[in-house]
Order: C-alpha cells, then sequence, then structure tokens
C-alpha cells in the first residue's frame, strides 16, 4: 500500500512526509488497476490525482492522505480491501470503484458505518433507489442514463427493429433496462454476454439471423473492443450506437477507424465549452500525455467535488456539515452545471456523440443533447 501511495503522492508533485503529518483527511481509493478494464480505473486515478495535484496536494485546501489498492474487478478483493480501509487505516472517505456488482459488495456495509463514498463511476439501480444513503453520493451517473438517451436517439432516427446486447451483471442489467425504457420499437433480439468476454461468434450469428435495422450494445473495456473489431469483419450492415463506455477515449484507439461515425451516449466530452473542461483536457493531455477520457473526467469531478466541500468544512468531523457541503456541489464540474437529485445521484443534459477524426486521432464530437437535464428513474424509491 505505501507503494501505491507514494505513487500518487509523486503524481501529485507532494513527498510523502508532507502528505503524512498529521490530521490529514483520509481518502481509500479502491479501483482496478489490473487485468480486464484497468483501463477504466486507471483514467478515474489519474483525473483524481490531477486535481490533488492541482491543489499542491490538497483538496479544498485540506492535506488528503490518498490510499490506493488495486480490486482486479474482484468482489471479493474489494470487499478485503475495504474492510482494511476502514478498520486498519481508518479512512474518512472511499472512492474509486468502476464495476457495479463491486460497488454492491463494499458501499452499503460502508456507508451504514458512517464513512463516506464517492462514487467517479459505477451507479447501479439499487443504490440509487431502495439502498440509497445519505453518505453515497454518486458523480458520474445512474447506470441507467447514458443508455436511456441511446434509446430515445435510436428511436428519433425512426430504427424500429434493435437488437440489444450487454453482459449479465448488475450494469448490463440497468442498461438494456434503461434503453428499453426510452425506445418505442420492436426488438428482434436481447442478449446478455458473460462478464469479461472476449468472443462474440455466436452473438454475431444471433444478430445476422435476427436481421435488425439498429444494434446497441453495452460492452466496457476490453469486451467492447473486441465485440467491434468482431462486429466490422462480420459484414453485418446494421449501424451501431452505444453509451460513451465502447467508445471512450482509450477504447477508441485500440478499436481504430471501425469506429468511425459511430453515436453515443455521454454526460461528457471534451469540446464542452466552459472553462473548467478546457483548463481540464488541457492540463490532463499535458500531465499524462494522452486526451482524458469520460472516466478521467469522473475522477476529476470526484475530487473536486470533495474538495468544495472540504473548503467549506475544513474537515468531516462534522460529518452533517460534510454531507450537506457534499450535497450543494458548489464546485466547477467539467460538464457545466451540476446539481444532485434527491437520491445523490446528478441531474444533467446527456449528450449524443460521433466518432470523428482529427488529425490523426479517433475522438468524440458532440452533435445533440439525448436527454436534457435528465434525473434517473429511481428516485422514487429512495427513502431520504
Amino acid at each position: 500500500m505505501k507503494s501505491k501511495l507514494l505513487a500518487l503522492a509523486l503524481a501529485a508533485g507532494v513527498s510523502m512526509p508532507a502528505m503524512a503529518q498529521a490530521e490529514n483527511v483520509k481518502i481509500g481509493m479502491i479501483t482496478t488497476l489490473s487485468g480486464g478494464g484497468s483501463s477504466l480505473g486507471i483514467d478515474i486515478r489519474d483525473g483524481f490525482a490531477l486535481a490533488v495535484k492541482q491543489g499542491g496536494g490538497k483538496l479544498g485546501g485540506q492535506d488528503v492522505e490518498v490510499m490506493i489498492e488495486d480490486d482486479a474487478r474482484k468482489p471479493d478483493k474489494a470487499k478485503q480491501i475495504a474492510d482494511k480501509f476502514l478498520k486498519r487505516d481508518k479512512v474518512d472517505i472511499l472512492t474509486g470503484l468502476v464495476w457495479s456488482n463491486l460497488a454492491l459488495a463494499v458501499v452499503p456495509s460502508a456507508v451504514k458505518g458512517g464513512t463516506f463514498y464517492v462514487s467517479p463511476n459505477a451507479g447501479p439501480s439499487q443504490l440509487a433507489g431502495k439502498l440509497c444513503h445519505e453518505n453515497y453520493f454518486n458523480v458520474a451517473w445512474q447506470n441507467d442514463n447514458l443508455h436511456e438517451a441511446m434509446g430515445a436517439y435510436v428511436s428519433s432516427q425512426n430504427l424500429k427493429n434493435a437488437y440489444i446486447l450487454a453482459p449479465n451483471y448488475p450494469a448490463g442489467k440497468d442498461a438494456l433496462t434503461g434503453f428499453k425504457r426510452f425506445y418505442k420499437g420492436e426488438l428482434a433480439g436481447e442478449t446478455f454476454t458473460k462478464l469479461g468476454q472476449k468472443d462474440y461468434a455466436a452473438e454475431l450469428a444471433a444478430i445476422r439471423e435476427a436481421k435488425p435495422d439498429s444494434v446497441f450494445f453495452f460492452l466496457p473495456g476490453g469486451m467492447g473492443i473486441a465485440f467491434m473489431k468482431q462486429y466490422a469483419q462480420s459484414g453485418i450492415e446494421a449501424p451501431v450506437f452505444g453509451p460513451a463506455f465502447s467508445f471512450d477515449q482509450g477504447i477508441l484507439k485500440a478499436v481504430g477507424d471501425a469506429a468511425l461515425g459511430v453515436k453515443n451516449s455521454s454526460q461528457w466530452n471534451k469540446d464542452i465549452d466552459n472553462a473548467a473542461n478546457k483548463a481540464f483536457v488541457a492540463e490532463f493531455q499535458a500531465e499524462y500525455g494522452r486526451l482524458p477520457s469520460l472516466y478521467a473526467s469522473q475522477g476529476y469531478d470526484a475530487a473536486r467535488l470533495i474538495a468544495s466541500a472540504l473548503e467549506k468544512t475544513g474537515g468531516v468531523e462534522d460529518a452533517d456539515a460534510f454531507r450537506a457541503a457534499l450535497k450543494a456541489a458548489e464546485f466547477e464540474s467539467v460538464r457545466g452545471a451540476f446539481k444532485f437529485g434527491p437520491n445523490n445521484h446528478p441531474i444533467q443534459d446527456i449528450y449524443v456523440r460521433e466518432v470523428i477524426k482529427e488529425g490523426d486521432v479517433l475522438t468524440n464530437k458532440i452533435v445533440g443533447v439525448g436527454l436534457k437535464d435528465h434525473a434517473d428513474a429511481y428516485a422514487s424509491e429512495c427513502s431520504m
């Protein structure tokens, strides 16, 4: 753990002795840094670290000690790390989880025990609804949101016979539920794949046989890379749609030109025109030598949200004050205006993006708004 803390301290331009001085706010980051999906966790970590560096090793003027552990996308390992952070290290705040099944393994017991959790990614429906908690804040989205926007967009294009697929885990189920909530046509087929699957020959054969007029898929990380490459070689002509998770910056580099022209949904893109986003994109690229991804923007916003609360309260000793400061969300988000709904999930615009080339670099540009000031469907189930 010490080596990982040192790595973040160095990334933030802060020496370990400076970070180790008394009464730091302790933040435990559990994220995926190895194996499948590691690029997502790396980007969340790097976005968070950039915000710490910009604060001179502090967040909101307060010294922070950020401890980072790799969950390797394993729920049992994530739970073990969380137990260590909570019982041994006495962290004040947890963050970092990429995957919804890991979030469901970690978050409910952590927040009930009095620890704050700020999610930079996973937003399972359970934590937005019946398992909502006053100490849980999601700075990214509720899982259904980006898929809902694509369901609405596909319908607006007069496409009426979509084939949809996603991995068989909580976020995958939320994805297809969200798509169907706003999609007005019929389904040519619906398939749940294995989490981590890389061979889609059977699924492509089923799509070919179904003859859909469109294909919507949610396959984050390496799953999406594999699917898009195989889809491009399959000869199937139906246009592809998806959320940003399958067409984000790191994914596009691996997929290549097969992704050109694909429409996808996101609450963030590098061309959102506000000062905070312009500075974030420029400074992330300067720091890491690559364009930021959706995940990096979420890690950055998670840190900036925490910073805004710490600036008001000076720490987390007064839990009620810190909770109220998080809820107020008075920070300059890279996506522009930001506010929480009653279940501590964002109410925000969801954009439609198109994959383009800028020189030799594949990236996205915003081409429209899929859903305006959109709130999730589970807030009514939250008893807060």
